[in-house]
């Protein structure tokens, strides 16, 4: 007995020993390979095939010079920082795996009064005090080939999923130093406003949309005026934003930008917020009464139409949004686009997941001959086209009744373009009739027609129903972290705007890396069991909410009469009359609150059962797992 007890320690312990010398032996051997393994979804923390092609591309060598601090001493915060710098060290370490010898990572500890700190400084570094010491803390990276460098001063912990993007960026700038020239035209503020009356109060004047400020990263961007009448020829890509009240001779100008081979985005609007601001904000009805902003000659050449006094509203897509009141509502027309509404197969969308359009309208027709049409984004067949001021004013909801179709928010026209002005440019052949009119008998010479009338080669216009979606508050959230403005994306909106732009003018590998920066997760199930949930209560809340407006009617009748007529009381049958219209509308109030209240109760219920199988779900599987193995060992151990 004995023997075989000290049998059993020599070998367990023997076992665990050799168990030991093998998960030593297995880690010594895993650490010189860096591979990790990345089981999310959208491998979030695997490089991108953009951030590959980028890599691929350099032909001299680079440098990525990367500073943080690292003393001896540390406080809370700064430990969190250093946190974060190991992830941005583990992310250069992957650029530096694929890249090999043609890119070098350079890593400083740029500490107080040190050749490091000035280092940091001539690359552009800022320090920030991130503590009560006061010590500047370094956090960023400059990236370096021969006399071109880029530098991201500091980098921020909340643009953690931008990280990627941010340093693919920074290469692709270095590899590509010469900026295409990219034009924007627009009737907004979208290159900030200058005030005096605000300067002499000594505040800043508006600064350019955000939009704007990421363009002039990647492109030259050149300020294009609505009154234009040809568009520059350096201008490689026209981004065009609400063009308000455009004239004949700008569409004109852009008529002929395409057909010479230039490409357009052009964001267009039948209700702008934006506009609305900038206009008159003690005025809300101003935004929904404006024309909108169309190209309609060229829309109509192009054999498309876009109807500026409509918006589109879909209930898959809907938003809650604060009421004028201040309660939540319902906004039929302002759409979270889910991946189920974007263009799977495209390179612009097929990354996305998550878009914010307020107010947007819809893109119908046959594009004209010679032209492909590829729809970038859609609504679902649960939609409709409603008046625009009924959709400011949260009227797309209540009588919403589903047209069964699906309509085109963001379109791409592709191929040879036909011109939108047959006769040349406007204007001149109105001025040569009237000259004729004036001096028959001098018979002036006809000016020759110089206008393009068709492209020689494909060109590529992209069209979006909606500007609003690249307006700061709605795309956006800015942020001042130590002194610095630190944007973070609420959405996959500026995304967007800058993948069409990069399609056309850059470097199209960004793209992917981009689209990574804002993945969501949203709870489609969820949204859609709460959808048909509402659907059931939402006849009952519109007949209940009927029967109470015609009730208060009777009884504002009943009250106006006792004012006019008679100094006296009602008589005995006015006063049954009012009392009755007052105990029937006591009652719909109640039953509307009721089934308010149930509508909640059945949603609140229905989250409720969700967050606990989520809860629940994992621990009772190991649970059963334990106990299966366990009575399988019992059956085992029995058996012998």
């Amino acid at each position: 007995m004995k023997s075989k007890q000290l049998e059993t320690i020599l070998y367990s312990t023997v076992g665990v020993a050799v168990m030991f010398v093998l998960l030593s032996g297995f880690n010594v051997v895993t650490a010189a390979f860096k591979q990790r393994l990345d089981l999310t979804k959208e491998k979030a923390y695997t490089l991108s095939e953009g951030t590959k092609a980028i890599l691929k591309k350099i032909d001299t060598p680079i440098k990525i010079r990367f500073y943080c601090t690292r003393a001896e001493s540390a406080s809370p915060e700064t430990v969190f920082f250093r946190n974060y710098a190991q992830q941005v060290e583990d992310l250069l370490d992957e650029f530096k795996q694929y890249a090999g010898s043609k890119l070098t990572i350079q890593k400083f500890n740029p500490l107080p009064d040190s050749d490091a700190e000035d280092s940091a400084k001539l690359d552009g570094i800022e320090g920030q005090v991130v503590s009560s010491e006061g010590e500047p803390f370094y956090l960023g990276l400059a990236v370096k080939m021969l006399d071109e460098m880029v530098a991201l001063p500091f980098l921020s912990p909340s643009r953690e999923r931008m990280l990627e993007y941010d340093v693919a960026r920074a290469i692709s700038q270095v590899i590509t130093p010469q900026k295409p020239v990219v034009g924007v035209m627009s009737a907004l503020p979208v290159f900030g406003e200058f005030n005096p009356m605000m300067m002499r109060m000594g505040q800043r004047g508006q600064e350019p949309w955000i939009i704007i400020n990421e363009l002039k990263r990647d492109f030259t961007v050149k300020e294009v005026s609505l009154g234009v009448d040809k568009i520059d020829d350096d201008v490689k890509v026209l981004v065009v934003i609400y063009p308000r009240e455009i004239s004949d001779g700008a569409q004109y100008a852009i008529d002929q930008f395409v057909l010479r081979g230039g490409k357009v985005v052009a964001f267009l609007d039948p209700l702008s917020i934006a506009d609305n601001r900038s206009s008159n904000p003690s005025n809300p009805l101003q935004g929904a009464m404006s024309s909108g902003a169309t190209m309609d000659k060229l829309l109509k050449a192009w054999g498309i139409e876009f109807d500026v006094s409509k918006a589109v509203a879909d209930m898959t897509f809907k938003t809650n949004i604060r009421g004028q009141d201040g309660r939540p509502q319902e906004a039929a027309a302002v759409l979270s686009l889910t991946k189920e509404a974007m263009n799977a197969d495209d390179a612009v969308t097929s990354q996305l997941d998550n878009l914010l359009l307020p107010y947007p309208g819809a893109f119908t027709g046959t594009p004209a001959t010679g032209l492909k049409e590829t729809v970038l984004l859609k609504t679902t067949k649960n939609s409709q086209f409603i008046d625009k001021i009924m959709a400011q004013f949260g009227g797309g909801a209540k009588d919403f009744k589903a047209s069964d179709k699906e309509y085109a928010l963001a379109i791409r026209l592709a191929g040879k373009f036909k011109t939108a002005f047959p006769d040349g440019k406007p204007g001149e052949k109105s001025a040569e009739k009237k000259d004729e009119g004036e001096k028959k008998e001098d018979m002036p010479e006809t000016k020759p027609d110089n206008s393009l009338k068709e492209s020689t080669a494909d060109t590529v216009v992209i069209l979006v129903g909606d500007s609003d979606m690249i307006f700061d508050p709605v795309c956006v959230q800015v942020q001042n972290i130590f002194g610095q403005k630190i944007v973070i994306p609420q959405n996959g909106n500026l995304n967007l705007a800058q993948s069409m732009v990069e399609q056309l003018a850059g470097d199209s590998n960004l793209i992917g890396v981009r689209s990574r920066a804002t993945l969501n997760r949203p709870f489609t199930v969820v949204k859609r069991m709460e959808e048909k949930a509402q659907e059931s209560y939402r006849s009952k809340i519109k007949e209940l909410e009927a029967s109470l407006s015609e009730t208060q009617q009777k009884l504002n009748e009943l009250q106006r009469t006792k004012e006019k007529g008679q100094r006296f009381i009602l008589s005995p049958e006015q006063q049954q009359e009012l009392a009755r219209f007052r105990q029937k509308e006591a009652e719909a109030k109640k039953e509307l609150k009721q089934v308010r209240k149930n509508l909640r109760r059945d949603v609140d219920s229905m989250e409720n059962r969700l967050r606990w199988m989520n809860i629940a779900a994992m621990p009772v599987v190991v649970s059963l797992t334990g106990i299966a193995l366990a009575v399988y060992k019992r059956k085992r151990t029995a058996a012998k």
